[in-house]
């Protein structure tokens, strides 16, 4: 039970930072528009949430320049949680009969 909520979240973490890295493209080639209000307020929101994970990579990762490469590692590290510990997670939970 407690491993579906978490593996719930952990989807929902991938889809916002998929809708992030997509929306700071389209800022970036002046798509869209941070001056519009409803642009704005998602930018900021989808920030609060990603920038507290996205902090200790950019922190060991080097500067390519224009490039962040971090929401693609933060993707990454989320990958490996939901195909490799969480199911480890949820063996052990049958095994000790928790499930």
């Amino acid at each position: 039970m407690l491993l579906d909520i978490v593996a719930i979240l952990l989807n929902i973490l991938w889809w916002i930072i998929i809708v992030q890295a997509v929306m700071s493209w389209l800022i970036a080639f002046n798509v869209i528009n941070t001056h519009n209000d409803f642009v704005g307020q998602l930018w900021y929101v989808l920030d609060r949430i990603t920038e507290p994970l996205y902090r200790p990579f950019r922190r060991i990762m080097p500067d390519f320049g224009g490039l962040d490469l971090t929401p693609m590692a933060v993707l990454i590290l989320l990958i490996i949680a939901q195909q490799a510990v969480l199911p480890y997670l949820y063996r052990l939970g049958m095994q000790a009969g928790m499930a």
